[in-house]
């Protein structure tokens, strides 16, 4: 059989997308599944922080698949090369106040939403983006300037992986 492979598959799917053979062999498929959805219950209020970062910290996560975003440090690392969609949405607490909110990429902004109207207390700021992220690169919301109202889980922040490259 020079030139030739034979492969002969007898594995089952794990939970974490791996495939292990009956010869203890795991293969990581390149299509497993990465998303998560974090919300936040209380308002987000910069001179309560002990946080200097200002990132924007979630106290519940919905959706975690593959486990990669830390809800201690409410930062997202890529567990592979590929495209990552994300989205967030705020809403600002008060009136005569301004939002605004970065999306970081390693400790780089990439986007940002903006509300400002002096004149509505409960204005919202939304913003989405797809990334090309390399492994272990991270992403975190940070809070450039105002206050985030967070009752009712009005805060998200979500992500996930469109495909690997």
């Amino acid at each position: 059989l020079e030139g030739k492979c034979l492969v002969v598959c007898d594995s089952s799917p794990s939970a974490d997308g791996a495939i292990t053979s009956s010869l203890g062999i795991s293969v990581r498929s390149g299509s497993a599944k990465v998303a998560f959805s974090a919300t936040r219950s209380t308002n987000h209020e910069p001179s309560e922080m002990s946080n200097r970062t200002m990132t924007i910290y979630f106290d519940q996560v919905l959706v975690n698949i593959g486990n990669h975003f830390d809800l201690t440090s409410s930062i997202f690392v890529a567990p592979r090369k590929g495209i990552y969609s994300f989205s967030f949405h705020v809403v600002k607490v008060y009136n005569r106040q301004t939002i605004q909110v970065s999306l970081m990429q390693n400790g780089y902004p990439v986007i940002s939403a903006f509300a400002g109207d002096q004149d509505v207390t409960r204005e919202a700021a939304s913003n989405g983006v797809l990334l090309h992220m390399e492994r272990e690169d991270k992403v975190h919301l940070k809070l450039e300037r105002g206050n985030l109202m967070g009752g009712w889980k009005y805060s998200t922040f979500s992500g996930f992986l469109v495909f690997p490259l």
